[in-house]
């Protein structure tokens, strides 16, 4: 056997396979295309305002400045390590949501048994904002989280669970220090130095005001607190980070890439110069301050949106005096809910894994997957399991360990990056303008530039130029939806009401003592020394609800502001399907939609395939017989089938000799029925109209407003 040739010029590679220039390119394409314009049908625009290119090719990327850097250097547009995660993999940080200790470290246990290998606590309403159960509503107590109000509730969470070897992070909201006190002291109990504890216990005030509209403090409250958080964990525990940046309450009120990306900049920018008002550097806060970024399923441009993220951070640390290290972003990513549905929800699983891959090879430390059936119900052990193991997969069976920075060297990755990068900074300064993140929002400046965009997208939803498969495209009327398991939150809140009375009991009138005299030394602390004053309080016994209190004595909630509004473009449509369930469960059967399907196959097929897909997104059911070779017999069919509503199906040439005799028979057949026509030629519609048609269905129609006028005509009720 001869020897493979060792180099390509051997082969004989630049005879076989001669240069191809761009122009050639172009020339080839303008042909396929048949005289359609060139920048109509290849170029496509995109939410952020960027228009991308069908090919880019060298000279696109010949000026930018990134491209230099290697991973582990500025402006870590490559990744904050040198190695990647060659020498330490993404954390396997899944959310646990449990409302009760006990319950909590049940799933924590067996999750970390399961390949978990960083905990992900969320808490309740009611903690976060610093509420005892039995100072809290029944609805914020258990509600999306988990309860705690005293060191035995926190002992029992993480019972069996060593804080030494396992990183934890905890969605603590706006007020990340009453939490850390009690973490810190039972560290302290368990006889644990506090800097073996790694992880983030998050504060993030601007962020829980964009998207709930209040805070329970004031926000120099908030800054008081977080820069206490901030400088006790820089000094005792210095793997612990204190302040979280989220990007959620964006992304979920349907931002687009580049608003994430400034609003999330400028808000951690904001946090900066808050901490060094009160006494705190940017080479010690910025380390220990962590962006959480939502991920959604357009791949390309979130892997770019990550890396981004990181040129545009390191820029502003640098500007404001930070070294290399403070540069460096510590970044957790979360797939999206914007996209989830509760139609067909097992779609939700292929969407979050594609998002799970965008988070990856866009360089995340830690990443959290959605379970399918988050946005219905609590995640079922199923659904966390499945969840978990996305990530175990592209962790173990994928190699995505083994490259640093995939898309690096990527034309088309390296231009939307900076396009991204550039825009997103044209932004910031926005808002830098209108005197940083908090006058923003008091203005509504992000609220009303966000909407715009959202309305943009929940429009291409409705009427299916956006497609969700499952939800607008090729939905399943006859689904059986999730189970909801019914949950009991004032049960729920009056036992753990009970437990926090029970504890406040227990003490005896010295320890009583104690403890009011710590929550009184806390009141009086102005300076430095509150976050330790804290600490001994809870040891003493107090609970989080009075420490807070005891924090906040003088302190007034912060003035409200109007908040984004966390959506999702399925919901207009599961409402139409939910109100089809209750119609089906009161009447045993699904109103039917007949096409009246005219003449040979060609003629129909295509608005016929159309038309079912139409209403079987909001649950009715289709029939679709063969082609009619005459208005009356497709009368005769469509009075035995008893459906309500009838489609005409046939071509816009055939239409004008079809349409009036069939609406003529149909309606002296059945008055009271609902007649439609497939298509919409402009030419006709008046003749149409006039003949008896009631609705037209076609694809530049608002398929929501539409199929809510075919549910209002029929009684059905949204």
């Amino acid at each position: 056997m001869n020897p493979i040739p060792s180099t390509p010029a051997t082969i004989g590679l630049p005879a076989e396979f001669p240069p191809v220039g761009y122009g050639d390119w172009l020339h080839l394409v303008e042909a396929e295309l048949k005289g359609a314009p060139f920048e109509k049908r290849m170029l496509t625009p995109t939410y952020e305002r960027i228009t991308l290119k069908p090919i880019y090719r060298r000279e696109d990327i010949a000026h930018l400045p990134h491209l230099d850097s290697f991973p582990g250097f500025a402006p870590f547009v490559r990744g904050t390590s040198a190695a990647g995660f060659v020498s330490q993999p993404w954390a396997i940080s899944q959310e646990i949501t449990s409302s009760s200790p006990t319950e909590f470290n049940h799933e924590a246990r067996n999750s970390l048994a399961g390949g978990l290998n960083a905990l992900n606590m969320v808490l309740d309403k009611a903690t976060r904002n610093g509420r005892d159960p039995d100072w809290a509503k029944p609805e914020e107590v258990g509600s999306g989280g988990l309860s705690i109000a005293t060191l035995r509730d926190l002992d029992r969470a993480l019972d069996g669970i060593d804080l030494r070897t396992t990183t934890l992070f905890v969605r603590s909201g706006a007020s990340a220090m009453p939490f850390a006190v009690l973490l810190f002291a039972l560290m302290r109990r368990r006889r644990q130095k506090p800097s073996v504890l790694r992880g983030c216990i998050e504060m993030d005030p601007l962020g829980v005001l964009s998207h709930e509209g209040s805070l329970p403090q004031s926000l120099q409250a908030a800054y008081r607190e977080m820069a206490a958080l901030t400088r006790w964990a820089s000094d005792h525990s210095p793997s612990v980070q204190t302040i979280c940046v989220h990007s959620r309450a964006w992304h979920e009120a349907g931002a687009n890439a580049v608003q994430e990306l400034a609003f999330t900049l400028a808000t951690a920018v904001e946090y900066l110069r808050e901490m060094h008002q009160r006494g705190l550097e940017v080479n010690t806060v910025a380390p220990r301050l962590r962006f959480a970024v939502t991920v959604g399923v357009n791949f390309f441009m979130e892997i770019a949106k990550l890396r981004a993220l990181r040129l545009l951070w390191s820029r502003a640390v640098a500007a404001l005096g930070g070294n290399p290290d403070a540069q460096k972003l510590s970044l957790h990513v979360r797939t999206s809910q914007w996209n989830k549905s509760v139609c067909d929800p097992h779609n939700n699983m292929l969407r979050a894994t594609v998002e799970a891959l965008a988070g990856v090879l866009g360089g995340c430390d830690s990443l959290q997957v959605g379970a399918f059936d988050e946005v219905a119900r609590p995640p079922d052990d199923f659904s966390r399991r499945i969840a978990r193991n996305t990530q175990l997969i592209l962790q173990k069976e994928c190699n995505l360990t083994q490259v640093l920075d995939p898309a690096g060297g990527s034309w088309f990755a390296e231009v939307v990056t900076a396009q991204l990068a550039s825009s997103a900074w044209s932004l910031f300064q926005e808002v830098e303008q209108l005197g940083g993140m908090g006058a923003a929002l008091l203005a509504g400046f992000p609220q009303k530039s966000i909407d715009a965009v959202a309305a943009e997208k929940m429009q291409a939803a409705a009427s299916r130029r956006q497609s969700m498969v499952g939800v607008n495209q090729y939905a399943n009327p006859k689904e059986t939806p999730l189970e909801v398991p019914a949950l009991d939150a004032k049960l729920f809140h009056k036992r753990r009401a009970q437990q926090v009375a029970s504890h406040r009991t227990s003490l005896d009138d010295p320890d009583s003592e104690v403890v009011m005299k710590r929550l009184s030394n806390i009141v009086n602390i102005r300076g430095e020394g509150l976050f330790a004053e804290c600490m001994e309080a809870v040891a003493a016994g107090a609970t989080l609800g009075e420490i807070v209190r005891a924090i906040r004595i003088h302190d007034h909630p912060c003035a409200p502001i109007v908040p984004v509004s966390l959506t999702r473009p399925a919901i207009p449509f599961e409402r139409l399907r939910a109100a089809m369930d209750r119609y089906l469960a009161r009447h045993d059967k699904r109103p039917q939609v007949f096409l009246c399907n005219m003449g040979p196959l060609p003629d129909y097929k295509a608005r016929a395939d159309f038309s079912r897909g139409f209403f079987s997104i909001a649950g009715y059911e289709v029939v679709s017989p063969e082609g009619f070779p005459t208005p009356e017999a497709a009368v005769q069919a469509f009075v035995q089938s008893g459906a309500p509503i009838a489609v005409i199906c046939s071509t816009d040439k055939n239409y004008p000799t079809l349409v009036p005799p069939l609406v003529k028979g149909l309606r002296a057949a059945r008055p009271a029925a609902i007649i439609a026509l497939a298509g919409f030629p402009l030419d006709q519609i008046e003749a149409h109209k006039k003949t008896g048609v009631d609705e037209f269905v076609h694809l530049r129609a608002d398929a929501v407003q539409s199929l809510a006028n075919f549910h209002a005509k029929l009684g059905i009720e949204l």
